[in-house]
């Protein structure tokens, strides 16, 4: 992966910049069992964080979604990282998996689970909760809607909160999946299921 937009120093943050580079380097996503490099060697942060830098309001709402989703959100952990890398796999975005995937393999995610979801399919799950919610993951990242069959699916077994949750999760990654793209040079041909 190219990056096209230089890595943003803390020693070169605006005010506003490093009140975002803060609540991202120091967050929750920077500690647990759920954590992973935010930042490089030399302190710039990492994926599509970066480019936040360069807009720190519209950096810090975004960033503050993707703390509701992954912390506050009432999806299982399970179905939330799973559904997050179907989002990448739709996207093909190389980043996301790299995060993600050790989170999912600590929630007891198998690599056979991960290789279908990386391929742009469905494993075979039993548990109802992330088979729906995955299927309604892949369903949103490629059409951006539910059949009128899969909505009453998903809110049955989902319930109405989770399911915007989900579509929430599905918009956001999404969102930082083309800023990857452009901003970090993640090219479209890595991923599976354009």
């Amino acid at each position: 992966m190219s990056t096209r937009l230089a890595g943003i120093v803390p020693a070169n943050l605006t005010k506003k910049q490093a009140e975002l580079y803060d609540a991202i380097a120091g967050g929750p996503r920077s500690v647990g069992p759920q954590a992973f490099p935010l930042v490089d060697d030399q302190g710039v942060l990492r994926g599509p964080f970066n480019a936040m830098l360069l807009s720190p309001p519209m950096g810090l709402a975004l960033q503050a979604v993707g703390v509701a989703i992954r912390y506050r959100s009432v999806l299982s952990p399970r179905a939330r990282e799973m559904a997050i890398l179907a989002v990448a796999s739709h996207w093909g975005s190389a980043f996301e998996p790299e995060a993600h995937e050790p989170v999912a393999r600590a929630l007891g995610v198998t690599e056979a689970e991960l290789r279908a979801i990386h391929e742009g399919n469905e494993p075979e799950l039993t548990d109802p909760e992330e088979r729906t919610a995955l299927r309604a993951a892949f369903a949103l990242a490629r059409t951006g809607n539910l059949s009128d069959s899969a909505y009453r699916e998903a809110v049955a077994v989902l319930g109405e909160r989770a399911l915007f949750d989900l579509t929430t999760l599905v918009g956001y990654y999404a969102t930082l999946a083309m800023q990857l793209r452009v901003f970090a040079g993640e090219s479209p041909e890595c991923g599976v299921a354009q």
